[in-house]
């Protein structure tokens, strides 16, 4: 099942702040997102509906692995593609904002052949 962008932002969210804070709360991603917390309480919803999230004990947000293989494929590239636009020559704001872009159009086919490339030139 295909989600959307913002979907897939929000779930990269939860697992990066998971990995900085270890547990993680709606007022978290909210803060981190810079969203109001009824905004973040409808998407919580959502992704607990669709299986990508558990609430568990004090209201703590866990990916669960359909939610996790999401989050963490759109992590992989876009750090790999901030590396690549950094690399290049692109300041380190602007190639964050334009990986955050990129990430969620580019067929896997293309950022395959990224990776194997960019691994094969980094020194």
């Amino acid at each position: 099942m295909k989600i959307q962008a913002s979907a897939e932002d929000y779930l990269e969210a939860i697992w990066v702040l998971t990995q900085k804070l270890g547990r993680v709360r709606s007022i978290d991603l909210a803060t981190h997102m810079n969203y109001s917390k009824p905004t973040i309480s409808v998407i919580v919803k959502k992704f607990r509906e669709g299986g990508y999230i558990t609430i568990q004990d004090e209201r703590y947000l866990v990916l669960t692995d359909k939610g996790k293989e999401i989050a963490t494929r759109i992590h992989d590239r876009h750090t790999l593609l901030s590396q690549v636009l950094m690399a290049i020559g692109v300041n380190k704001k602007q190639a964050y904002e334009d990986a955050c872009k990129i990430e969620h159009v580019i067929s896997e086919e293309t950022f395959g052949c990224v990776k194997q490339y960019y691994g094969k030139i980094k020194i």
